[in-house]
Formats: structure tokens, C-alpha cells, sequence
């Protein structure tokens, strides 16, 4: 009963007028000379006292739907195989650049094209998941929230194909992609899919604030390094001392600090869309761990069916009234 509400309470004075079928019948009056000579007749009074009741219910279903009678939106835990999963897709000039490093010809794709189809594809494999999308480049933008509306997140996938920038501050993305999960209850996995094609310096006091953030959010971590055709890789050594720097080396030196978080993380390096269908199955076959969620029930108008019954009773008492026996 605390769900119901009504858009037009007022029109619940009208449930008075049930007591008028309780003291008058609708039934013609017949005048007898006298009434002892009647026999007993229950089966009349049982068949009298239903067509009060019916009369009743018409009413009350009658102003009950002027009511407006509605059931109001309701939060329901839901229990499924899934995780939660951010998104973050990096939006610099680069990922506008075929793997061989390009701008893509009509039998390539860009590597930001390729993302956005086979992650697309991963979200309809994972219908229990709940999944946010953000981006990257000079700053992070904010795109969906967590959510398990489908429709929703492919249109946001799809909204990533804004033009990009130059600049990379993954920092910033980074921060961003862990307050997705402020305020959500810690059920199943908590994942940031980070999917870029290059890295960035962190600077010391972001590194700082990223490991606190990271262990508190009690996230997992998987990069999908989509690699451009003969540049470094993630695990690729400087060949000479002087470049062994964040500068010379930023994929490298970013892996070496995600492997030191302490958190479970997992690197992929995909050199074409093969391998990154690949790698995002392998991200799907590891994360179907229990998860808990609530879902939004939105509000449900009741007042159709209520309509419904009153023209079903109605359709009753006339039926009975055109039985109605009549004397000369």
C-alpha cells in the first residue's frame, strides 16, 4: 500500500456513493396484498445481495480510476552475473589513425572505430552488466553514468566519435573513471577498461592520489594498448640508459605503475582488431562474478484497469437489468 498514490486524491469523495446500493436497490418494486403468502425464496436474497456488491464494486472502480491510482517508481534489487564496468576510452588525435598509423582508407578502420564497434559488441555479450563511459584527452568528459540500459549505453559508446585532441592526460581520465563508483555498493567486480593507444607522464602527486583512490574503490584494472605498427610496446626496454624515463617511455613507465598498485590488473596489447576482439573476450570470460544491483521501476498507472473493471460491472448490472423479470 505504500507504493500507490493518486494524481487526483479528490476524486476519492466520490467513494461515498457506496452506500447507496447498501439502502436502495435498483431492482423494480412489486406490490403484494400480502406478504405471508410469499414463500421463502434465499436463493433471491443471495442474488439481491450480489448485485449490491456488484453495484459497489462498478463505483469503486469507477473512482478509483478518476483517482488517477498509480503504482509510484520503486527500487528493486536485482541479483545477476556481472560486474561493474567504466570505460575509458582515450580521445587523442592518434586513435583517429589506422593501427599502421594512418588516417584510414575505405579497407581500414581507425583504431577509435574499431573500439567502438567490438565494445558495442562486448556490452550486448554482458546483458547483467551495469557499465559507464567516459573519455580522455586534454580533459576528461563525463559521458553515461553506471546503468543497465542498453540503448543508452550503445548511443553513449557511439557519442565517442567527437573529434579529438592532441593531448593526453590520462590522470585526469583515471580520476574520473574511479568516481564512477562513489556512492555504489561494492557487489561483484568493479572494472576500469581503459582502452588507448599511447600513455602519458603522471606526476608525482597524481600517482599519490590514484593509489588511494584505486585502493578504496577496490577496483580491477585491464589496459587494452592498441599498438600502432612498429612502435613500443607496453613491456618494450629502453635500448640505451638515457631514455630509461617516463618521457622516452611512457606506456612502459604507466605499466610499471599500474603492476604497482596492488590491485589485479591485466595489460593487453592488440596490434589490429583481431587481437582486441580477442582480448575483450578474455575480459569477458574472466569477470561473471555474482553482482547485486538495484533497478528503477518506473511509475505504473493503474487507472486503465480500474477503468476496465467498472465497465465490466457495468456491462454485469445491465445484463441483470435486462433480465429483470416485469409484471403487469
Amino acid at each position: 500500500m505504500n507504493n500507490l498514490a493518486f494524481e487526483t486524491p479528490w476524486a476519492l469523495m466520490g467513494l461515498i456513493l457506496l452506500l447507496v446500493p447498501i439502502f436502495r436497490s435498483n431492482m423494480r418494486a412489486t406490490t403484494y396484498p400480502w406478504l405471508d403468502m410469499l414463500p421463502n425464496d434465499p436463493w433471491s436474497e443471495l442474488l439481491n445481495l450480489l448485485i449490491r456488491l456488484l453495484s459497489m464494486a462498478a463505483l469503486a472502480a469507477l473512482f478509483l480510476g478518476l483517482s488517477g491510482i498509480h503504482l509510484k517508481e520503486q527500487q528493486v534489487e536485482r541479483i545477476g552475473r556481472g560486474a561493474h564496468i567504466v570505460m575509458l576510452l582515450d580521445r587523442s588525435n592518434s586513435m583517429d589513425n589506422s593501427f599502421a598509423g594512418r588516417a584510414p582508407d575505405s579497407n581500414e578502420q581507425s583504431k577509435a572505430d574499431a573500439a567502438r564497434r567490438l565494445l558495442s559488441q562486448f556490452v550486448d555479450q554482458r546483458p547483467q552488466d551495469l557499465i559507464g563511459v567516459a573519455t580522455y584527452s586534454t580533459s576528461p568528459l563525463f559521458v553515461i553514468p553506471l546503468t543497465d540500459n542498453r540503448a543508452a549505453i550503445h548511443a553513449a559508446i557511439e557519442a565517442t566519435n567527437a573529434p579529438a585532441l592532441a593531448y593526453t592526460n590520462i590522470s585526469k581520465g583515471l580520476g574520473m573513471a574511479l568516481s564512477f563508483f562513489d556512492h555504489q555498493p561494492i557487489s561483484g567486480s568493479r572494472i576500469i577498461l581503459l582502452v588507448s593507444d599511447g600513455a602519458a607522464v603522471i606526476d608525482p602527486d597524481s600517482e599519490a592520489a590514484l593509489r588511494v583512490l584505486f585502493k578504496q574503490q577496490q577496483v580491477r584494472l585491464y589496459w587494452l594498448f592498441l599498438r600502432t605498427d612498429n612502435s613500443p610496446g607496453i613491456l618494450a626496454e629502453p635500448e640505451h640508459p638515457r631514455d630509461d624515463n617516463a618521457q622516452a617511455m611512457p606506456e612502459l613507465y604507466l605499466h610499471r605503475f599500474f603492476s604497482s598498485l596492488k590491485i589485479p590488473y591485466h595489460a593487453y596489447e592488440a596490434e589490429n582488431p583481431d587481437a582486441m576482439q580477442k582480448a575483450i573476450a578474455d575480459i569477458d570470460r574472466l569477470e561473471k562474478l555474482p553482482l547485486h544491483y538495484r533497478q528503477a521501476i518506473p511509475k505504473q498507472d493503474l487507472s486503465g484497469a480500474f477503468y476496465g473493471w467498472a465497465s465490466f460491472f457495468m456491462l454485469l448490472l445491465v445484463g441483470v437489468k435486462i433480465c429483470e423479470a416485469r409484471t403487469a
